[in-house]
């Protein structure tokens, strides 16, 4: 190995201490808490009473309607999580794809989306898919936050960095994985923690489908803390809909606090110095 080599390969260590298995680490760190408490929340709705009525909401009704939403959620970040590599990789190809690409996805994220819902709502429901119709619309609206934060960290890797991939003949997957991949995690948990909050925000009109259907009533709704907070909102029912307001409020601090505090601490071990 030449001087030079042994160089940029010291430079690289100087410049980021990236863990020995950053993959498995960002895959532990991001996904495993949000399925965790995915299914933590599924089996209280599966073990909550569902002889509530909307004059008598109860703690575990909120809670279940929580859990939904929040799977819902989960789902859809999942999805976005998945399309957002290749999209933010095709970005950042060539300057050509970045020419072509960059300002088409632009358009495609200042659209606004609940313009297209009810397009969507109809093919979803012709297949009886309720359900996918929030999460499809979920999953647009949290999947260009996480594109354009992974365009963002993926054009100020230092050429040095991506050098020593070359050199020492990383390539393909492996160089995904140990050069790309732990370069942008500041970037992704930036972007994820956008999205969420996105996600969060869009509920409250993705589970209120009768909206956007002629004729249809609010059986047509899905079930979630979504609906449950406009519902309340249009009977005037101010009990409840500050009851599902806190409820809300308290799990959104708790999951800043116990997920993505914790992971924006972890991503400064990824910034370069």
């Amino acid at each position: 190995m030449s001087q030079s080599t042994r160089h940029i390969g010291t430079h690289h260590r100087h410049m980021v201490s990236y863990p020995r298995s950053s993959g498995q680490s960002l895959y532990t760190l991001i996904l495993v808490p949000l399925f965790t408490l995915a299914i933590v929340v599924f089996l209280v709705r599966i073990f909550a009473g569902h002889t509530v009525t909307t004059e008598h909401i109860t703690f575990g009704f909120l809670l279940e309607a929580l859990g939904v939403t929040f799977l819902r959620l989960t789902i859809a970040y999942v999805f976005a999580l998945i399309f957002s590599f290749p999209l933010a990789l095709l970005v950042t190809w060539s300057p050509s794809a970045e020419r072509i690409f960059l300002p088409l996805f632009d358009i495609m994220q200042s659209v606004p989306v609940l313009a297209f819902f009810p397009v969507i709502i109809v093919f979803f429901i012709h297949w009886g898919l309720w359900s996918g119709a929030a999460v499809f619309i979920l999953f647009i609206t949290m999947l260009w936050n996480i594109v354009f934060s992974l365009v963002g960290g993926l054009r100020v890797i230092p050429q040095d960095i991506k050098a020593v991939g070359h050199i020492f003949g990383v390539r393909g997957f492996a160089y995904l994985r140990r050069i790309l991949l732990p370069a942008v995690v500041p970037y992704l948990v930036t972007g994820s923690l956008l999205a969420f909050a996105q996600g969060w925000n869009i509920i409250i009109v993705a589970e209120v489908l009768h909206t956007y259907l002629p004729g249809a009533t609010e059986s047509s709704d899905l079930f979630g803390i979504g609906s449950v907070l406009v519902h309340a909102s249009a009977a005037g029912q101010e009990q409840i809909f500050l009851a599902a307001i806190i409820t809300l409020v308290i799990a959104i601090a708790l999951l800043n606090f116990f997920v993505w505090q914790r992971l924006l601490q972890y991503a400064e071990r990824f910034k370069f110095e």
